[in-house]
């Protein structure tokens, strides 16, 4: 085992670069565009930039790093998470995948815009691979230039810490540096381009591989370097399924489809839209992972994207996410089998995801709505009617539940107004009609007379419902003002908020009015209602 770290220096992490030491890489070093075959991955190093600073760093993440606060505001590490240095035993590279794009196979992709620094091995024996977003261009960039601009950066820092303290898996990050550079961007693709401040965000995750990676081998025929890529990934990531073969295969794809089915779960139950579920966006380790247009539900609409890209078609609406997780699964399964070559198994194996989802939901809506146990005989319907009623008028979901909790299940003698105790969960108050006073108080009713069925306290109902139901989570419009202020320099907000939701579960009285719905003046406004894949 690794002795911890104990004094300053990034030089004495230990990095264990097994990547890129087991897998072939391209042999190829020019960083040039390029169809790269037979290869898991390219050398590549990060760009210079020119006046670098720290907006900010997790000290949760530092600390799983081993890293001390003394490393973490010092310049070297400002150099390193910059791009502009290497720490002693990293070795940069981008690795190769493909992907399935809004359902149509794109060929190769890549980490166009990703350069992982190497992985650290710290003295609990965890694997931790650190990539920089931002950092400039690879074989995978295409026509684009690998950059990334502060306000994109910004919404992955904060979403990535967010996501991890409401108990949803998720990639970390580790640091937000500003690189002191312009990047043109033209943010909606409408002709509009403009100079925008640049950053790098640092990317934390056990593993950055994906259901594309496999799928780019497939589709290329590489069947030999498919088999040693699932069996390299099974052997570091996935250790306890014992030594690869084909029933380790499908018990790893049974493992994937598992984890991946309770990520989406959790997705539905804080209201969270990923935003872009293409195959080279899905982790094989079930965690959330890139973080683009993604928007948090803030009025209960199943129907709703952030994504400009698929405001059409609604492809990877909210209500849609079950379902496209399970199409991906498909296509990774697809992928694997010239080596599994069992149809059967691998169609039992992706029963693992529609078996775990509809489990995982049942006790999602058990622990939302306080009940002790899920009886489907009565709550699927109580629960699909509620969820109508929230998308028949505009109704903040997070505030609702939350409100919920505060439910009185004593029936009370004078029948107070139903909307009283939900009015600050109400964007519409024309939308209020006697039907929908009178649909509400009718399922308030139902509700009622299942808590007193279900047995529990109110007080111990409630503590239990506000361990799911979060207070606080990074509503878009949150987003936008930290971005605001952080492109004028001040970066208070992103560090205030980076606190805040490190307890979204918490009543936190002093930030109350960051737990408020969205104001009117953020319906519309580019960020706040709609994101592009531009950043």
């Amino acid at each position: 085992m690794n002795k911890p770290i104990t004094s300053g220096s990034l030089d004495l992490l230990n990095f264990d670069n097994r990547y890129v030491r087991e897998l072939p890489g391209d042999p190829i070093r020019e960083n040039s565009r390029r169809q790269v075959a037979g290869a898991c991955f390219s050398y590549v190093t990060p760009i210079k930039v020119r006046a670098p600073q720290l907006v900010s760093y997790s000290p949760e993440v530092a600390t799983l790093l081993e890293m001390t606060p003394e490393m973490c505001q010092s310049d070297q590490f400002l150099q390193v998470f910059s791009g502009n240095a290497l720490a002693t035993g990293m070795e940069p590279y981008a690795m190769c995948y493909g992907g399935h794009q809004f359902g149509n196979w794109a060929g190769q992709l890549g980490d166009g815009r990703a350069i992982n620094l190497g992985e650290i091995v710290n003295s609990q024996n965890q694997r931790w691979v650190l990539q920089l977003k931002g950092a400039g261009p690879t074989p995978y960039s295409r026509t684009a230039d690998g950059l990334a601009v502060l306000r994109s950066s910004v919404r992955e820092y904060l979403c990535s810490e967010a996501m991890h303290h409401l108990g949803v898996p998720t990639t970390r990050a580790l640091s937000l540096i500003e690189t002191g550079e312009l990047v043109e961007r033209d943010m909606f693709y409408n002709g509009n381009p403009q100079d925008e401040p640049g950053a790098i965000v640092c990317r934390v995750s056990p593993s950055f591989i994906r259901f594309g990676n496999f799928e780019i081998f497939a589709s290329r025929g590489e069947n030999t370097l498919l088999q040693q890529f699932l069996d390299y990934t099974i052997q570091t990531d996935f250790p306890h399924l014992g030594k690869p073969g084909r029933e380790t295969y499908l018990e790893w794809f049974r493992e994937v489809c598992r984890t991946t089915a309770e990520l989406i779960v959790h997705w539905m139950r804080v209201g969270f839209v990923h935003g872009v579920m293409n195959t080279d966006n899905m982790s094989i380790l079930g965690l959330t992972i890139d973080y683009g247009p993604y928007g948090w539900l803030e009025d209960y609409n199943p129907g709703w994207t952030p994504n400009t890209t698929d405001a059409h078609g609604k492809r990877y609406c909210f209500g849609n996410q079950p379902h496209i997780a399970q199409w991906n699964l498909v296509q990774l399964a697809n992928a694997i089998f010239p080596v599994i070559n069992d149809k059967e198994g691998l169609g039992e194996a992706l029963d693992t995801y529609r078996q775990t989802f509809q489990q995982g939901w049942a006790d999602c809506i058990a622990q939302k709505l306080g009940l002790r146990k899920y009886i489907a005989e009565t709550d699927e319907q109580m629960a699909n009617e509620l969820f109508d009623i929230m998308n028949s008028v505009e109704t903040d979901m997070t505030i609702f539940f939350r409100k919920l909790a505060d439910f009185d299940s004593q029936e009370a003698s004078d029948r107070p107004d139903p909307l009283a105790l939900f009015k600050d969960s109400f964007y519409r108050s024309e939308q209020l009609t006697p039907d929908y006073r009178e649909r509400l108080s009718a399922w308030l009713t139902r509700y009622r007379m299942r808590l007193q069925q279900n047995g529990i306290p109110d007080v111990q109902r409630k503590a239990e419902m506000n361990r799911v139901n979060p207070k606080y989570v990074l509503r878009n419009y949150l987003a936008q003002l930290a971005i605001d202020k952080a492109e004028k320099g001040d970066y208070s907000l992103v560090n205030e908020l980076l606190d805040l939701l490190r307890n979204p579960y918490d009543e936190q009285p002093h930030r109350e009015k960051y737990s408020e719905k969205r104001p009117e003046w953020a319906r519309n406004r580019p960020g706040c209602s709609m994101l592009s894949c531009s950043s």
